[in-house]
């Protein structure tokens, strides 16, 4: 029997294991559930958003990493943020083939006693969430139609493939509005003028703010003008996979003719790994930059994003951050399809310069597949493909 086989079956048998039953209050309690990091966690505000406007009584919380909490902190549309260090999700091997469920049964216990009345599964294949929400006793469970998630649900919407990750949040969030008795007299629905605008949403704190503006002011001794003389144009040139890259040379020459171009500065951010990377880009440079990677929490980077004009950079969580700022952003894509995890949001604000694929052996392009060793890489070159004048002329169509 084949091992995904075997784990169905025991997950069915922990679906049918008998658990509480209470009524549900009013307003309701409702927790939303996901486990993903920054971009995904953005991806599902806008649908946050939609579902506070419909239902303005209830009390919502998020259950999320702690590597998530900081994206969530200050959001208006939460009551209650709460974390849990969910096996996979964290990016440590697993101690042994049982410790994920007994993670399983501890924090079950630990929700129980929260008492929600709503669980909403947020991501697709979720279903150590889907589990978790059955063993902590909470009454009426929305997730998707999937093999190993719908065992443990009450509503089953179905998942449609090829959706961008922002939609299929909203759909999801849609689904429970259409079909639930909480809500008020004139609820939003679905095509009416009220509808929430679908955009992401990020909270500066006037610290973050105040810590920007600071660290964006050049040395004294640089010899560059004030940050207020020029426009600021930050490149995070780092992301999560190396086959999401791009080549330093094309930053070198990006960068330098953004700032003779446009008479900017260029602020390179990113975390502490990728300033290798950023020092490679930013050393060879001769015109007016400010190298920020390594320095900044989440909250500051979102701060310093929200003071540049532009934000330009391979697909990674942080460019959605810029997007959910407001800054206009250039994202470059190669194995990632932009269909479902590109910029949300207006286009003449956020474009994407994607890959031509020249001489690429993947059997699907986009191939969706980030975890390629660093032997298969140079088979797996798709971001080289994108040229400089692919981004300046990218640049040129948003640039305000």
């Amino acid at each position: 029997m084949r091992k995904e086989s075997v784990r169905h079956l025991f997950l069915e048998g922990i679906a049918h294991l008998p658990v509480p039953t209470r009524p549900m209050g009013t307003p309701p309690r409702i927790l939303l559930l996901r486990p993903d990091h920054l971009g995904d966690i953005l991806f599902m505000t806008p649908a946050l958003h939609a579902l506070r406007a419909a239902l303005p009584d209830a009390h919502i919380a998020c259950l999320v990493g702690p590597w998530a909490q900081p994206i969530l902190a200050h959001n208006a549309d939460l009551d209650e943020l709460l974390t849990c260090d969910f096996p996979w999700f964290n990016r440590r091997p697993k101690v042994s083939l049982v410790q994920p469920y007994a993670a399983l049964w501890r924090e079950a216990a630990r929700l129980r006693r929260q008492r929600f009345d709503v669980a909403i599964i947020m991501r697709f294949d979720f279903w150590w969430g889907a589990a978790l929400a059955r063993l902590a006793a909470i009454p009426r469970r929305i997730g998707y139609a999937r093999r190993d998630v719908q065992p443990f649900l009450t509503d089953a919407v179905p998942y449609q493939p090829g959706r961008h990750e922002a939609e299929q949040n909203m759909r999801l969030i849609e689904a429970f509005i259409a079909d639930s008795p909480f809500l008020p007299s004139r609820p939003w629905q679905e095509g009416q003028d009220d509808r929430p605008v679908k955009t992401l949403h990020f909270t500066i704190t006037a610290g973050d703010s105040a810590w920007a503006a600071e660290h964006l002011a050049p040395p004294a001794d640089s010899g560059y003008p004030p940050p207020d003389a020029r426009p600021l144009i930050a490149i995070h040139p780092g992301a999560g996979a190396a086959v999401k890259l791009w080549s330093a040379e094309g930053w070198v020459t990006v960068a330098t003719a953004l700032s003779r171009r446009y008479g900017a500065t260029i602020v390179f951010t990113g975390g502490a790994g990728e300033l290798p990377l950023v020092r490679a880009i930013a050393g060879r440079l001769t015109v007016p930059h400010i190298v920020l990677a390594g320095q900044t929490t989440l909250g500051q980077l979102a701060a310093v994003f929200a003071r540049c004009r532009l934000a330009l950079g391979p697909d990674s969580g942080p460019l959605h951050l810029a997007v959910a700022v407001g800054t206009p952003t250039v994202h470059l894509f190669g194995p990632a399809d932009p269909g479902l995890f590109g910029p949300w949001g207006n286009p003449t604000r956020h474009t994407v310069v994607q890959a031509r694929y020249f001489d690429i052996p993947c059997r699907k392009r986009p191939c969706n597949r980030l975890d390629y060793t660093a032997a298969q890489l140079a088979h797996h070159a798709c971001m080289q493909t994108i040229t400089v004048d692919d981004v300046l002329d990218a640049v040129q169509r948003i640039y305000r």
